[in-house]
Formats: C-alpha cells, sequence, structure tokens
C-alpha cells in the first residue's frame, strides 16, 4: 500500500492569501486547487493544504518547517523575504511568518558543524548559534576553527 502524505496547516480565514505567498517565496512551487475552504500547493514537490477552519486552533512552534539550504545567499534570500513579508525574527534560524506558522532556515553547515566529532569545536559552533538569530554561516566556520 502506497499512503500519499501532505502537511496539513490550519488556518483561520486566509488559507488562499497564505499559500499564494508560500509559492511566491520558494520558485519550484505551485497552487494546485483552491476551494472556500482550502488551497492545495506544493514547494519542491512536497505537498501541502492550508485549510480555512476558523479560531479554535492557532499555530505555534510545536511545528516547524525546515527548509535546508546550501549557501548564505539562500539563508538571506529566504530570511529577508520572509520579514518583508510580515515576518518575525525568532532565535537560532527560526523566524515566524505573518500566519504564525513557524520556519526554520537553516544553512546545511550548521549542522555538518554541529556534528563534528571533536566535541569542543561542536559546542563552540553550538554556542556561537545560540546567539544567532539569522544563521551566519562565515561566523559558525570562524567558531568551529577557534
Amino acid at each position: 500500500m502506497q499512503n500519499n502524505i501532505s502537511t496539513f496547516l490550519w488556518f483561520e480565514f486566509n488559507a488562499e492569501e497564505a499559500a499564494k505567498l508560500y509559492c511566491s517565496i520558494f520558485p519550484s512551487s505551485k497552487i494546485t486547487s483552491v476551494t472556500k475552504m482550502s488551497a492545495s500547493f506544493e514547494i519542491n514537490g512536497q505537498r501541502f493544504v492550508a485549510f480555512n477552519g476558523g479560531p479554535h486552533y492557532k499555530l505555534n512552534p510545536a511545528i516547524s518547517l525546515f527548509v535546508s539550504c546550501n549557501t548564505q545567499e539562500e539563508v538571506d534570500a529566504l530570511w529577508n523575504r520572509f520579514l518583508a513579508e510580515g515576518g518575525t525574527e525568532s532565535k537560532c534560524g527560526w523566524l515566524v511568518d505573518k500566519f504564525g506558522l513557524s520556519w526554520q532556515i537553516i544553512p546545511r553547515q550548521l549542522l555538518e558543524l554541529m556534528s563534528d566529532p571533536d566535541p569542543v569545536k561542536a559546542n563552540r559552533v553550538v554556542q556561537c548559534m545560540l546567539g544567532m538569530q539569522k544563521i551566519d554561516i562565515a561566523a559558525l566556520q570562524r567558531a568551529h576553527r577557534g
């Protein structure tokens, strides 16, 4: 049996607006359907359903979307776009978009450096990251080197 799994996001009333924003931020994305109650869309082949469910439930950081980036330019572009569209910075590469959805904009280098088998180097990277909002790859690399 093959199951299709989609991320289901509950919004109060602006599911289509959220889907349009997300598709405008990520180049490999598209809206696949819109109804009065929902908007379905894809980002890089990952399927999402945005649902107009009313005020009963709110998005919170217990669920976040993790975006793995290859370069500082990718991190900066995504970070700045979310902030320009009403998002707010959090810590350690997290931000919250204007709809309340949490995003982690994380360069792959962070995970690599944090996984260094030398615990002293890995700890320096973690301590550096804990002082950041948007992740700065060059600063992490400096911390790693000591």
